[in-house]
């Protein structure tokens, strides 16, 4: 599976703000953000270049793709089925992107980032209705429940990714038993329940449809 083999860490400086990437050390003193927020690169502690127009819709679009982990024609796929569907398309791309199993994992305080996540996912420790998922964008369902297999209950990732989600805001269309790490999809999210960083899909939705 193809992904982002950099420093996650650079991903945040370039857009200005945390997209929480790497867990627990976003929320320390050890975040970037915390430390050089300039963009990367030889002239990155220079001004802030302004923009507007597509450069304003290219970051909104950067903003998104980086805080699920996706490249761009997995994103671009994604963009278009939400098109397909019915109501805003923007708020159809936030809803199908927050029904990705890996980020399910992560909401649940299972995993504390989507990289993370999606670790667990593909190496097989995450089960669903009791069978074994290990495809990372697998969208949930209404009724499903997620559970983390038993032998990596005492993994100490896990938990120290359930105690930080502890001090988080759960997603009010899952049912989280942080105890036993397991979470169940009561109703699909909707665009006013999605956390995210301040983002404008909309912007998205314009780039896409030049």
């Amino acid at each position: 599976m193809a992904r982002h083999r950099d420093a996650v860490c650079r991903l945040c400086r370039r857009e200005g703000m945390k997209l929480f990437l790497k867990g627990a050390r976003c929320y320390t003193e050890k975040c970037a953000i915390e430390k050089r927020n300039f963009v990367p690169g030889q002239h990155g502690q220079s001004r802030r270049p302004k923009m507007a127009g597509y450069g304003i819709q290219l970051r909104e679009k950067q903003k998104m793709k980086r805080t699920y982990g996706l490249l761009e024609k997995q994103f671009r796929n994604y963009f278009e089925k939400a098109e397909r569907g019915k109501g805003p398309t923007g708020s159809n791309l936030l809803v199908l992107l927050e029904r990705r199993l890996d980020n399910v994992v992560y909401r649940a305080g299972i995993a504390s980032s989507r990289a993370q996540a999606r670790q667990l996912v593909l190496h097989g420790h995450v089960r669903i209705n009791g069978k074994k998922v290990n495809i990372p964008s697998y969208l949930v369902t209404v009724g499903e429940e997620i559970v983390l297999k038993d032998d990596m209950h005492q993994n100490a990732m896990v938990l120290e990714a359930r105690s930080l989600s502890q001090s988080q805001g759960a997603a009010n269309w899952l049912e989280i038993d942080r105890e036993n790490l397991r979470a169940r999809v009561l109703a699909m999210p909707k665009r006013e329940n999605v956390q995210t960083p301040p983002m404008n899909e909309q912007l998205i939705v314009e780039l896409y449809s030049k």
